[in-house]
């Protein structure tokens, strides 16, 4: 099978072909039909977090396809023929104590797809059954994609953000998550400001719902939002640091900073005195459990999110690397189709909404 393969940190992605995997006790091969390209595989693909995945690997955690085989034991009630997503969240023991409280996210045993198990970035991958998330019929699987990440990532970071109608809500990069933090926030009814640095993304930010949008390089975005009278929160999904400083400087006092985004710089500067007296909060978020991604699969197939992306071919992933790097991406998400979508099998008809 095709697939793209990190064989070292400083080198660009191969197009390779390797054997096809098989599935062990209870996982299934799945057959991909799209993956999208999520910042977190660039950084995977260049080793720049304090935990490294090992080379070599196929990077990709948002990738959807068809269930082709099924491995030994309990198949979690999946058949050969679905669709399903493969998400970040690849493996959790299920019986610690944050498995059996609803953060599997946190589990000290979790494996991650595209990290610590090959992903998506191949005609075939494997995923443990109990983990993978059934996409529902009317879904395009080039839709489903960035909602495997992008989406369920910035739904949790709403979720526990504490927004609301009577909130004003801060978003700080509008790319890929961003333009998905947006449309989350607006559903609970909050009122939305993006900020980013890229013109044409605080544009589709406006379109996806965001009522104010302010330009750093152009202005003061703690000071533009403080006019609006404090973000009461603020959620960064941008990988600079300085994205995440703003953002606290933005906040309303009792407001609470959601850190989403992992810049490969992994500090930030906190101001003690401001965070004590105004009562701030900051709060990490961690992607989403699957349970999460099925709500974030229901909102979109009744036709509440948007999806901003554009397709590319497999082979040029590098390319695409350096698109997103420089902002040059011809849309908010880039999604690999890896093969024509399956028009057989139990939930392979895929009718776009909202694409």
């Amino acid at each position: 099978m095709k697939a793209a393969v990190v064989r070292s940190f400083d080198r660009p992605l191969e197009i390779d072909e390797v054997p096809v995997p098989e599935p062990g006790v209870e996982q299934v091969l799945v057959k991909i039909e799209t993956c999208g390209l999520c910042h977190t595989d660039i950084h995977a693909a260049r080793g720049e977090w304090p935990i490294k995945p090992s080379p070599p690997f196929i990077p990709g955690h948002e990738g959807v396809g068809i269930v082709e085989r099924l491995g030994s034991g309990n198949s979690h009630g999946l058949e050969v023929g679905m669709r399903v997503a493969l998400p970040w969240l690849g493996y959790a023991c299920g019986d610690c104590r944050y498995c059996n409280t609803g953060w599997e996210t946190l589990c000290l045993s979790q494996q991650d797809m595209g990290y610590s198990i090959n992903g998506g970035f191949a005609e075939y991958t494997v995923g443990y059954a109990r983990h993978v998330v059934r996409v529902p019929d009317g879904v395009d699987p080039v839709v489903a994609s960035p909602l495997t990440c992008a989406g369920v990532t910035t739904y949790k970071a709403v979720k526990i953000s504490g927004a609301d109608s009577s909130r004003l809500v801060a978003v700080f990069g509008a790319g890929g998550l961003g333009h998905l933090a947006i449309q989350y926030a607006r559903i609970t009814g909050a009122s939305v400001v993006a900020v980013d640095i890229n013109d044409e993304r605080l544009a589709t930010a406006r379109t996806v719902g965001a009522e104010y949008t302010v330009n750093p390089t152009q202005e003061d975005p703690a000071a533009a939002i403080q006019r609006l009278g404090g973000a009461d929160v603020a959620i960064s999904t941008a990988v600079s640091p300085r994205a995440f400083e703003q953002a606290i400087a933005s906040l309303a006092r009792g407001g609470t900073l959601v850190c989403v985004g992992l810049p490969a710089e992994n500090t930030m500067q906190v101001p003690i005195f401001e965070t004590v007296l105004q009562g701030l909060t900051i709060r990490g978020s961690i992607v989403g459990t699957r349970h999460d991604l099925e709500e974030v699969f229901e909102l979109h197939r009744r036709g509440l999110t948007t999806v901003e992306y554009a397709e590319i071919e497999l082979d040029d992933v590098n390319a695409a690397i350096e698109q997103v790097l420089d902002g040059s991406a011809p849309a908010p998400r880039l999604v690999f189709r890896m093969q024509p979508v399956s028009p057989a099998g139990h939930n392979a008809k895929a009718v776009p909404v909202h694409a």
